[in-house]
């Protein structure tokens, strides 16, 4: 069996190698139209800013090495042109010599990744401008910045996107040195995330000195002086010396198209659990291809290495004859680090939640990441969506540590379906230095079965936006202290710990609003009104005081 893999990335090489520890008679060709493959994608931005220090480190596999140890063969700077599925082979062009000649396969694996999306703007042709997708970008990226930051003076850079990309590029291009101005058209950055639960990431890269942008799409490119401009939003300029665009990827599925292969709208090759695509003798693998989530039931694209390995197992599988290992979709797991912060998610979010008609609660919380007690604790703020039926929804996260511990065990509950009751009933690793007797991921589906049972009604500080509205009184259990420090104005300050002896000051003819600092001490004065004034409506306001002055502007 002859096996031709078209791109020698994540997907391509994954499925070459495991292809030949299933099968050791297989020839297995791999044709790769960059100078590498195997190569660290992922890691692009940390040589950029010199936290990978040598451009061998994102080389995980060569053409040598690939031959050495598993004799697939490989060939670079080689470029398929035309796939003829009729005839099984490839027209193929060498991009150095010119030549063109036919590669025959009996199964061909297209695994050609995503293409850098460019905006349709005067001056995106410049040689400032620059996207963010092989080892030689990063190169020229590095190269750039250093010599943007030479004679005294600092380099400047404008970065075209605030997703996974942009994040890492903006943070990396700072820690080399340079001025960073991030721009997205958007109202938030990070578009996994929910608006309030982004805004803590931009407050972090405002903190180390970043200038972001919202709503600020770029306009064009310019030359200006002996650098260049870049022009956005309402005619704004921004001397720069180099531009990065990391707006995002799409499928790059135009053999597919073209050889009749099934594709859909967004341009996501049509594959089945096989990772079969509509010509049985075709595989596909990687950011091209479509795939189905767990959580919203629906057909879409997902664009990460970890997917796009496991994909590539599963092909090489089904060509050694291992028909019973599939793909069965992907619940959407992915983490960034913004400086000190570490941001995670899973499953879908409430944009999506509410642009698909779902119903659906939340919550917030904001636990230590270990034992109180222990030195050392940092908050995380975790917002947790789910049906009224318990299934979990989805998860966001932000902090500084222990965030994507939680984020990973609530996305293996998500791919089997599993309830809040799941999360309070978890038995999770506890010492003092690494959790709590109660972990975080504990409390969220405590908070959440108490929502569900009627025990904690919730409302949400965007609700207050406009101000407290006449048939609320907002009451605020925290200590006259922390009050004085901060507090929603219009709200009454009744500790918690006073609360039964006063009573008589707050009013019974309308609902009451309660917050504390993170939820807590909110809870437990919900319960004692709850009971003892059984016919009031009594709510939480969800995530405390810290959730809505982490949050900013977005729920002030």
């Amino acid at each position: 069996m002859k096996v031709v893999i078209i791109g020698g990335v994540a997907a391509g090489a994954s499925t070459a190698a495991r292809l030949r520890r299933l099968d050791e008679t297989a020839e297995i060709l791999i044709l790769e139209r960059g100078s590498q493959v195997s190569y660290a994608n992922c890691g692009l931005p940390y040589y950029v800013g010199g936290v990978i220090e040598e451009e061998e480190d994102l080389l995980l596999q060569t053409p040598e090495s690939l031959w050495a140890r598993f004799r697939i063969q490989v060939r670079i700077h080689t470029e398929v042109t035309r796939i003829f599925p009729q005839d099984r082979w490839v027209e193929v062009r060498d991009r150095k010599t010119g030549q063109v000649y036919r590669e025959p396969y009996d199964k061909l694996v297209l695994t050609p990744g995503g293409e850098a999306v460019l905006p349709p703007i005067p001056g995106r042709e410049l040689p400032c401008v620059r996207t963010v997708r092989t080892v030689e970008d990063a190169v020229w990226l590095r190269q750039q910045a250093v010599q943007s930051c030479t004679g005294g003076r600092a380099g400047r850079a404008a970065v075209v996107g605030g997703g996974f990309i942009g994040l890492e590029m903006a943070e990396n291009l700072r820690e080399a040195g340079l001025e960073v101005l991030l721009l997205e058209g958007a109202d938030q950055i990070f578009p996994p995330f929910d608006r309030e639960m982004a805004a803590m990431l931009q407050t972090e890269l405002e903190g180390q000195g970043i200038s972001v942008r919202l709503e600020s799409p770029i306009l064009r490119v310019e030359p200006e002086g002996d650098a260049w401009a870049v022009v956005f939003g309402q005619e704004e300029r921004w001397p720069c010396d180099l531009v990065v665009m990391a707006i995002g990827v799409r499928p790059e599925s135009r053999l597919a198209r073209e050889a009749g292969l099934e594709v859909n709208s967004r341009g996501g090759i049509v594959v089945d659990e096989n990772m079969r695509t509509s010509d049985p003798d075709i595989y596909a693998a990687g950011d091209a291809v479509e795939v189905f989530h767990w959580v919203s039931g629906q057909r879409t694209l997902l664009p990460l290495a970890g997917p796009a390995n496991r994909q590539g197992r599963i092909i090489a599988a089904q060509l050694a004859g291992l028909r019973e290992e599939t793909f069965s979709g992907v619940v959407g797991s992915s983490v960034v680090k913004v400086f000190g912060l570490t941001a995670a998610c899973a499953g879908v979010n409430e944009k999506a939640l509410k642009a698909a008609g779902v119903a659906y609660q939340k919550i917030y919380l904001s636990p230590q990441h270990h034992a109180g007690y222990y030195p050392g604790g940092e908050p995380l703020t975790m917002k947790l969506l789910f049906a009224p039926d318990g299934r979990i929804l989805g998860i966001q996260c932000v902090g500084k540590e222990g965030v994507e511990k939680r984020v990973d065990v609530t996305a293996a509950l998500l791919q089997g379906g599993g309830t809040v009751s799941r999360l309070a009933k978890l038995e999770l690793c506890y010492a003092p230095p690494y959790s709590s007797a109660k972990d975080p991921l504990n409390y969220a589906g405590f908070i959440a079965e108490n929502v569900l049972a009627g025990r904690s009604p919730m409302r949400y500080w965007e609700e207050l936006k406009d101000g407290i509205p006449e048939s609320v009184v907002v009451l605020d259990v925290r200590t006259p202290e922390e009050y004085t420090a901060g507090h929603l104005p219009g709200s009454r300050n009744i500790p918690v710990d006073e609360l039964r002896e006063r009573l008589e000051e707050i009013p019974q003819d309308r609902e009451i609003w309660i917050y504390c600092q993170v939820g807590l001490r909110g809870y437990v004065a919900q319960r004692i009104l709850m009971q003892r004034r059984p016919e009031q409506p009594v709510y939480n306001l969800s995530g405390g005081w810290r959730l809505r002055q982490a949050a900013g502007s977005v729920l002030a």
